[in-house]
Parts: C-alpha cells; structure tokens; sequence
C-alpha cells in the first residue's frame, strides 16, 4: 500500500507578491513545488517515501513509478529513469558491486533527518550551536571576566591572581605583604546546561497492530531529534536504545531502516540499558524520552523469557516499577510519550511516571513530534 502523500505532492500553498505596473501588489495562490526543479520536487518524495519502506530505495521507486503514472509527477523532458541516474550522479543512491542492488548512500540518511527535522519541528531559528546558557554562575565550562571573593571549595585554577594580589598589598601594605584568604578572588563562571538523553523506541509488534503505522512516525521524531541535537547542540549527546524482547543499541545511521519484530514489550531490559548508558556520560543532566504503545509483557531471566500480554502482570509491573525508582534516585527523569488511550495503560504509566518523579504524554501521531521537541527544550532553559 502506498502511503498518502497529498502534502507532499501538492506542496503548501501561501502567498506571492506579484508587481503589477501602476496597480501596486496583487497576491495570488502559489505553491511551492511549482517553482523548485524535477528532480527537488522528485527528492522530496523520494526521501519521505523511504520512510515508510525503511530505507529500501528498490521499493520506494516502485512507489514513485506508481505515484508519478497516478499524478503525473514528471513530464516528456524529465522521467523517473532521469532521476534514478541523478540521484546516482549526486551521490543519493549507489548500486552494490556484487548484484546491482540499490542502495541509499550517507548523504541519503542525512536527508531523511533532516526532513524529519524541518517536517516535525519546523524550520528553527539559528542560534550559537551548543551555547545553553543561563543566568546561574557557579561551577560552568567557560570563565566571565567577573569575579567574587573566595569560598571555600572553590577551584584554584579559577583564582584571579592580580586582583587577589592587589587586595593584599592594600590590606596588608607592600612592606608586610601576607596574601590571605580575604584577598582572594575568583573569576565567575557561565554554567552550561549540556545534557545526555537517551531515545527509548518500542519496536514490539503492536506498534504495527490495529492498522495503524506507529513505528515511522516514532522513527522520524528520533531522526529528528538527533538532527537537531547533533546540529544545533553537539556538546549534549543523544544515544537510542530500540526495545522488543530484548534490547539493544543503534546507531543514528541505522534509523531509516529501524522495522518492528515479533516481538513482546520489555521495558525493563530497556531501561536497564539507558541506564547503563547514562551511568558513562559525565554531563549533569541526564534523561530518558521513551516512546511506547503499551505496557511492559516481557522479562529475560537468565536465558528464559517471562512473557504475559494479558493485562498487567504484577511480576513484570514490580520490576518496571522497582527500575523507576532506581532512575529517580539517580536523578533521571523518565519522559513517557504513550501513543495509546487505553485507560488502564494510561493508568500504568500514571503510577510508572508517579514513582520515577518524570512526565508523561499521552500523544497522538500527529503531535509526538510537537511534545518531545518542546519538552527537550523545556528541559534545557531549567539549566
């Protein structure tokens, strides 16, 4: 099945101003896609359908073929085989030497992020790339010209030696000279709200259930917040960890091609390992964004699963529940995005996020982006 695609074929309309001798301005419908190249127009399409075909570049021309014999996307001067070479020419797309398979290529997934980036959280503002600063002085990464007097527990490489130098000989004089704790001074410094996050992606098979696609749109917010993270803030780190039966860690490459398993749902086994990532990072500020359709139905003991999909079970609940109080000891707040409206899930995740001290979100699709977007940056003003 082909995914809707309206948006992105039709373009998004707004207004352009057209001059019209001694008339002054009219305005007029425009569309966007009208004024850009076939082969933008083309690769717009190209990247959102490999979206929905996790990174298969075979089946996303298939689509495209289908969608451009459907909508005429190309005409006489330009074809989809006109594309397929520029997209090879331009380093899009690559073919394998062994079986003359396509391939996407780097500059490819870097595409896909970036317009999971500007389609969910909008085009944003520039600012100085990793500068998260706030009004608090203290213990920071960069020295002010300000300074104080000394405290105790203050650092010695932070000492402003020719102010404190001067505050003793007017103490002390120049013939009795005694440097004193009073005389010290220490340069100020601006505290930066660097912060490690942990991306929780749920891949077990309900996320596919019901009809309803749950795992592209939960791909791209995570493609997009590593976009933005690795763009705007690369002094703070972003690792994700995808969780069915187990749980392991990729890599922000890997996105694209991220597909659900059969598989049950062990939130512990997830959580154990953000926390264990996290343990490693030497930033202050420390989180977990976990994105999920349901409850925890799965746990490893040993080499054995404990598995129960019907309800929740107190044995799996205790553990999850036991894990949540351990992340808030620790002072790492669990943000849940729950992109489900069963009352007793939410119930779950309501007593999951009361004993970790952390947030949920009861999201739909539509909006996932919207709320991680917003409460990253929320999280990073607290400083």
């Amino acid at each position: 099945m082909i995914p809707v695609l309206s948006n992105t074929i039709s373009g998004v309309p707004y207004l352009k101003r057209n001059l019209v001798m001694m008339r002054g301005f009219v305005f007029t419908k425009f569309t966007e896609q009208e004024q850009k190249a076939p082969f933008e127009k083309l690769l717009d399409i190209f990247v959102e359908l490999l979206s929905y075909t996790n990174g298969d570049p075979t089946e996303a021309l298939d689509w495209l073929t289908q969608l451009d014999r459907e909508y005429q996307l190309t005409g006489d001067d330009y074809g989809i085989g006109d594309f397929i070479e520029e997209l090879k020419e331009k380093g899009y797309l690559k073919e394998n030497e062994r079986d003359g398979a396509y391939q996407i290529s780097a500059k490819t997934e870097q595409q896909i992020r970036k317009r999971s980036l500007d389609e969910i959280f909008g085009k944003l503002k520039k600012a100085k790339k990793g500068n998260h600063t706030t009004f608090k002085t203290g213990k920071g990464d960069e020295t002010n010209p300000e300074t104080r007097p000394y405290e105790y527990g203050d650092s010695l490489d932070a000492i402003d030696f020719t102010n404190s130098l001067r505050n003793s000989m007017i103490n002390s004089g120049i013939d009795n000279f005694h440097l004193q704790q009073d005389d010290l001074e220490v340069y100020e410094k601006d505290y930066k709200a660097q912060t490690s996050t942990v991306l929780m992606i749920d891949i077990s098979h309900s996320m596919i259930l019901y009809g309803e696609d749950r795992i592209t749109p939960a791909k791209k917010v995570a493609m997009a917040l590593s976009e933005l993270i690795t763009t705007r803030y690369p002094k703070d780190t972003l690792d994700i960890v995808v969780f069915g039966n187990d749980a392991w860690q990729i890599e922000i490459k890997d996105l694209p091609y991220l597909q659900v398993g059969p598989y049950h749902t062990n939130t512990v086994a997830g959580l154990e390992m953000a926390m264990d990532i996290l343990r490693r990072r030497k930033n202050p500020n420390k989180q977990i964004f976990m994105i999920t359709d349901g409850k925890p139905t799965c746990l490893k003991t040993g080499n054995k699963y404990y598995k129960n999909s019907f309800g929740i079970d107190s044995k799996i609940l205790n553990r999850t529940l036991n894990l949540a109080g351990q992340l808030r000891k620790l002072k790492i707040p669990v943000i849940t995005f729950m992109i489900a409206r069963d009352p007793y899930l939410q119930a779950f995740v309501r007593n999951f996020t009361e004993v970790n001290n952390g947030k949920a979100f009861y999201s739909s699709l539509d909006g996932l982006g919207d709320f991680i977007f917003e409460d990253y940056e929320t999280n990073k003003k607290k400083g």
